[in-house]
C-alpha cells in the first residue's frame, strides 16, 4: 500500500523474521526532496507505528527526514499473540536487521541514521546501540523504560510468586497493574483514539511479557554509564510510567559527550501525542531543532571530506 500528498509518501510492506513472522514496515519520505538524513521509529509497549505514531512521522518528514518505522512481534499488523514478548532480545534483532539493511541501501549509506525510540521503544534504541555502538549517528529518547516506575510495579512478593508461574502459564494475562493508557495521555480524546484503535493492545501485560520489559528495564538501569553515542533524552515530570530520574541519571553518567536533557514540568508520559496542542509543538520544536543541527553537522562534515578526497568517494562500493 502505498499513498502520496502535497509533500510526504507513504508506503507499507511486510518483512519476515528468522521465526518465520510477518512483520510490518513502513515509511514516510520526503515526496519533492532527497532526505537530509534518517529517523527511525521504535514504538511504546502495546503500540505500533502506523497510526499511533503517523502524527510524529509526519512532523519529522515536514522538517525534511525520511521516516521508517515497524511493528514488532505481536504488535500492531505484525505475526504473533497479541503484546507476547517471549524473548525481548529476539525483538531486538529483528529491528536491527531491518533498519540496518535499509541503512546499507545504495541511497542511504552516506545518510546520517537517527533512532527515536518512545518508552519500551527507549530501551529498544539502546539496546540496538549496544548491538552495534557505532552505527547509530544519534537517538531520541523519549520517557525511555530505563526503569518502571515504583507505582507501575507489583511488590516483591507478587513478583517472586508470579516468577516461579512463567515455565507454566507464560501467556496469561494475569500481572496486576494500572490502566498504561489512562495514566500515559493527559488529553482524554487521544486516551479515546488509542482505546479505539484496534492495533493496541489493552488490558493487563502477559506473564512473561512483564517479566522481559522488567528484565531488560533492569539491565539497562546497571549500565547506563555505557551509553556513549550522543542523544536527547525527553522526560515528563509527572509521568507514572517510567521513571524520570533515571533519565537524570542517564544524563548524568553516560559517556556520550554530545547529551542532552529535557524535562518538561506537569507533563505526562505521552509526550508525542497525549498532551495538548501547546505542550507537542514545544516537544516537537525541541525533537526538529536536535534533528537539524546533527544532521546539518553531518552533511557539512561529509562534503567537506568529499573535497578533501581528490579522487571523490566511490559510491558503487
Amino acid at each position: 500500500m502505498a499513498s502520496e500528498t502535497e509533500d510526504i509518501k507513504y508506503e507499507e510492506s511486510f518483512i519476515k523474521n528468522t521465526r518465520g513472522f510477518k512483520l510490518f514496515t513502513c515509511r514516510w519520505i520526503p515526496a519533492n526532496q532527497e532526505p537530509r538524513a534518517l529517523v527511525f521509529l521504535c514504538h511504546g509497549y502495546g503500540m505500533e507505528c502506523s497510526i499511533t505514531m503517523n502524527s510524529t512521522a509526519r512532523r519529522i518528514v515536514k522538517a525534511g527526514f525520511a521516516v521508517y518505522g515497524m511493528d514488532y512481534e505481536g504488535h500492531g499488523k505484525s505475526d504473533g499473540l497479541s503484546a507476547y514478548i517471549p524473548n525481548f532480545d529476539h525483538l531486538v534483532d529483528d529491528v536491527s536487521t531491518h533498519y540496518t539493511t535499509i541503512c546499507e541501501r545504495e541511497e542511504n549509506k552516506w545518510k546520517m541514521r537517527f533512532l527515536l525510540g518512545e518508552s519500551m521503544g527507549g530501551a529498544v534504541v539502546l539496546l540496538l546501540r549496544r548491538k552495534n555502538p557505532d552505527f547509530w549517528d544519534g537517538a531520541i529518547l523519549v520517557a525511555p523504560m530505563c526503569k518502571i516506575a515504583e507505582e507501575m510495579k507489583p511488590s516483591p512478593f507478587v513478583i517472586s510468586i508470579l516468577t516461579k508461574l512463567i515455565s507454566i502459564i507464560p501467556k496469561w494475562k494475569i500481572i496486576p497493574s494500572q490502566d498504561i493508557i489512562e495514566i500515559s495521555y493527559k488529553e482524554p480524546e487521544i486516551r479515546k483514539q488509542v482505546r479505539e484503535n484496534p492495533l493496541c493492545s489493552k488490558g493487563r501485560p502477559r506473564l512473561k511479557t512483564a517479566y522481559e520489559l522488567l528484565r531488560i528495564s533492569n539491565d539497562l538501569e546497571k549500565s547506563l554509564k555505557e551509553v556513549s553515542l550522543p542523544f536527547m533524552v525527553l522526560h515528563g515530570g509527572d509521568d507514572k510510567v517510567t521513571d524520570k530520574a533515571v533519565s537524570q541519571e542517564l544524563y548524568k553518567v553516560a559517556l556520550s559527550a554530545d547529551k542532552t536533557l529535557k524535562l518538561y514540568p506537569g507533563m505526562w508520559h505521552g509526550l508525542l501525542n497525549g498532551e495538548t496542542p501547546e505542550n507537542i509543538e514545544i516537544v516537537f520544536a525541541d525533537v526538529i531543532g536536535w534533528l537539524e543541527k546533527r544532521s546539518d553537522y553531518g552533511n557539512d562534515r561529509f562534503e567537506s571530506e568529499l573535497k578533501q578526497n581528490n579522487d571523490g568517494f566511490n559510491f558503487k562500493e
